[in-house]
């Protein structure tokens, strides 16, 4: 990879998979350029999400964000392209969708706060 050319995890929480947009998502980031270079549907252990929102553990509702994410499948993915992190973060849109303007993933697809439908890191 040039050294512009970053790779970013991104996980879609349970509600984005009921929904049904998981796809739609997927496609944002396509026709951005973003290459997906990984991607899995699984259900989330307890210990594997106690370690990805360890950050998390000291706030008062971190008990019901493990339960929530262990309420159905999530879809983590890691994809590839020029400034991915910066560019993701703006793609998703602020972390509180009522705070997400029109055209962010959160601003377009999110309707419940709390319930937010993906993490962003760089790796």
């Amino acid at each position: 990879m040039s050294d512009n050319r970053e790779r970013t995890f991104i996980m879609l929480k349970p509600d984005a998979v009921q929904r049904g947009i998981v796809g739609e998502i997927i496609h944002r980031f396509e026709k951005k350029g973003f290459k997906l270079v990984a991607m899995k549907f699984m259900m989330a252990s307890e210990d594997l999400l106690k370690q990805h929102y360890a950050d998390l553990s000291t706030r008062p509702f971190f008990p019901s964000l493990i339960r929530y994410m262990q309420m159905g499948p999530v879809v983590p993915m890691v994809w590839e392209g020029l400034n991915a992190v910066k560019t993701g973060r703006v793609m998703l849109g602020e972390t509180n969708p009522a705070e997400s303007k029109p055209g962010t993933i959160r601003g377009d697809l999110c309707i419940l706060t709390g319930r937010y439908l993906k993490r962003n890191y760089k790796v």
